[in-house]
């Protein structure tokens, strides 16, 4: 008897990932964003004082990216760059009150996305989900 046809979980991790990238980004988009806005607002919100090069790698992007995506911020009126007093050659970046406002909208439609994702689900199943995927990504390298 042969065994039943599982897809690799791969194909099947990488499909998922898309449509559920492309739901979220959908979800902020009618908040008046996107996943590059969100996880910048997020990053500089969570890390105050972080430099450019702090919020890149926190973010998981380049150096150039991230001032490409602070660039359309600031001109936007969400964000300031100041240079830090104790590093001239670094600049600190700070929400502004519209950017604060935009934060709030952003992450009510994340925390709206997430209650949707977890519909369905019970505690014990999202907790066994969390460690699986963990444990994917210490199957491709990434440490925790």
């Amino acid at each position: 008897m042969t065994p039943p046809f599982h897809p690799p979980i791969g194909l099947s991790l990488n499909r998922t990932a898309r449509l559920v990238g492309r739901a979220f980004d959908d979800e902020l988009g009618r908040a008046g964003g996107s996943l590059p806005v969100w996880l910048t607002l997020l990053t500089v919100k969570m890390r105050k004082s972080a430099s450019q090069r702090e919020l890149a790698a926190a973010i998981g992007i380049q150096g150039a990216t991230l001032t490409h995506h602070l660039n359309g911020l600031e001109q936007a009126g969400l964000l300031v760059r100041r240079r830090d007093p104790a590093n001239r050659r670094t600049h600190q970046v700070e929400l502004t009150p519209a950017g604060e406002e935009k934060f709030l909208r952003l992450r009510d439609a994340a925390i709206a996305f997430d209650k949707r994702l977890r519909d369905g689900f019970d505690e014990q199943e999202i907790e066994m989900l969390d460690r699986a995927l963990a444990r994917l990504r210490g199957n491709v390298g990434e440490e925790e």
